[in-house]
């Protein structure tokens, strides 16, 4: 399988930068293919622009969307742009590995998204939802928290975790065809012990030895 693997998180050591390099080893150590994107690494551009583009349909008047159409008619992506979408092309599985931020996604991770799920491409003329683009792929949100699990169960004081993955999961990935797997939660790393922290990993290796044979949650009932 191939897998594209996408870190959005500034510190290299922390638990997210963990998970992300168990996944990375563990994936490629059982066969699979592995492209990955560490976007702070990367120093990944997130304010879309004029900047995605090497075309210009309309030097007047921006409309990103009309751009995005011209740019695939031309091969018009700018080069931080152009081989993130080979990557989603190329992927049967993509984990998005984050920290919960204000209840959504780090600034860069959603600017990754605004620049490179582009219309004509990766959505369009109909093709959204169980017509889009990818369908076929499978996507994982693997994130941490600031809290406790229970603080985002139905009736928590944050509210149910997939409420809140909701606009994530159905909004962005379903949208552009992909099927959603169950989100992989560690909650609130930072107040785990060492101890805890190596369990929670052990926990992630067991679920990516058999991820291949998981099938979709039904994200658009949330």
């Amino acid at each position: 399988m191939n897998i594209f693997l996408v870190l959005a998180h500034p510190e290299p050591r922390s638990f997210n930068g963990a998970l992300f390099r168990q996944a990375q080893k563990l994936l490629a150590g059982t066969g699979h293919e592995i492209k990955t994107s560490e976007l702070y690494a990367m120093q990944f551009n997130p304010v879309s622009g004029r900047n995605n583009f090497t075309s210009v349909k309309d030097p007047d008047y921006f409309k990103q969307q009309a751009e995005e159409l011209f740019a695939v008619e031309v091969g018009g992506f700018a080069p931080d742009v152009e081989p993130e979408l080979e990557k989603l092309e190329w992927c049967d599985l993509m984990i998005w590995q984050f920290p919960l931020w204000w209840f959504g996604l780090p600034a860069i991770l959603k600017g990754w998204a605004d620049r490179v799920l582009v219309m004509g491409r990766t959505y369009g003329s109909g093709r959204m939802y169980e017509q889009g683009v990818f369908q076929g792929k499978h996507a994982l949100l693997s994130l941490t928290t600031g809290s406790s699990e229970e603080r985002y169960l139905k009736g928590g004081l944050h509210g149910d975790i997939h409420g809140v993955l909701r606009p994530i999961q159905r909004g962005i990935l379903e949208f552009v065809g992909f099927s959603v797997l169950a989100p992989h939660v560690a909650y609130g790393p930072a107040h785990m012990t060492d101890e805890q922290r190596e369990t929670a990993l052990a926990a992630y290796a067991r679920r990516l030895e058999s991820i291949v044979k998981e099938s979709p949650s039904v994200v658009g009932a949330y």
